[in-house]
């Protein structure tokens, strides 16, 4: 099924012009980039964690395998899957010990670090103040604004859409993932106190490892090929789309990559970064 469904998206595409991108090279080597709300964030192979400043990957001092930043804050997930979320300030009501997972405050370059209540191997910031993410067992969880402003706290109120994802990103009206079998689906109606949207996920064709919905909405991903997308016509009025359009900004495939105020931010399948404007 999988070659089946890379040779249908790469037979789409092929009628499309595929864009060559400007880009330059930024120095450093990742696996994962995530940006938003003009903030750049990553983490390398050996899941050292990084924050872009003045246009170099500052390391901080945190372990972490998935790093993201949006509209939710800035937030990454660890080998052990637990979850941390990055916060301005030097103190916070630490809630009781839970069961489910252990709750701590660290100072981490002048920012609190927060070790939040759940496990997810992947987790999203881009969406309107809500979060998302899957667990190892592939499971689609996501937090409304409310929830997600009154952190930390002993009650974590997670939502659980139905389906299973490998990878999870949101948007400012819609949600996109990607299940094992690569298979690209769409959740609509998505919003700050409705972070579960309509409840029922589309499939949209194509086939992706990974993909990104930046803070406007737009879509770009990766497949398993290296070859780099992005999702045309994606509107409020039509956030689905139209069609896949094929981009260039590595000689020699892509691995990661994200979006925000006009840069696309890759990651190249040597680990180097690409900044390119569009």
């Amino acid at each position: 099924m999988k070659v089946y469904q890379s040779v249908l998206l790469l037979f789409c595409c092929q009628f499309l012009h595929t864009l060559a991108l400007d880009c330059s090279m930024i120095n450093g080597n990742l696996k994962q980039i995530d940006a938003g709300m003009g903030s750049v964030v990553g983490v390398n192979n050996f899941n050292e964690a990084f924050i872009l400043e003045d246009n170099v990957f500052t390391k901080i001092n945190i372990s972490l395998k998935h790093f993201t930043v949006g509209p939710a804050g800035q937030l990454g997930v660890n080998a052990a899957n637990n979850i941390f979320k990055l916060q301005s300030g030097s103190s916070a009501t630490v809630p009781k010990t839970s069961s489910y997972c252990l709750w701590s405050l660290l100072n981490l370059s002048s920012k609190l670090l927060i070790v939040l209540l759940g496990l997810l191997k992947q987790v999203d910031a881009g969406g309107d103040q809500i979060l998302a993410g899957v667990n190892m067992y592939d499971d689609i969880f996501c937090l409304n604004m409310d929830a997600n402003d009154k952190w930390p706290s002993s009650n974590t109120p997670w939502v659980q859409p139905n389906g299973k994802l490998k990878y999870y990103s949101c948007g400012p009206y819609s949600c996109w993932g990607v299940n094992i079998y690569d298979q690209i689906w769409i959740l609509r109606d998505v919003s700050n106190n409705v972070c579960s949207g309509s409840g029922n996920f589309v499939n949209i064709g194509g086939l992706l490892s990974m993909i990104e919905v930046a803070t406007d909405g737009s879509v770009f991903g990766v497949n398993y090929q290296g070859s780099l997308f992005q999702r045309t016509g994606v509107t409020r009025a039509n956030p689905a789309g139209i069609d896949w359009i094929s981009m260039v900004a590595c000689p020699n495939g892509h691995l990661h990559v994200s979006f925000d105020l006009g840069v696309l931010w890759v990651v190249c399948v040597d680990g180097s970064i690409r900044k390119c404007t569009l």
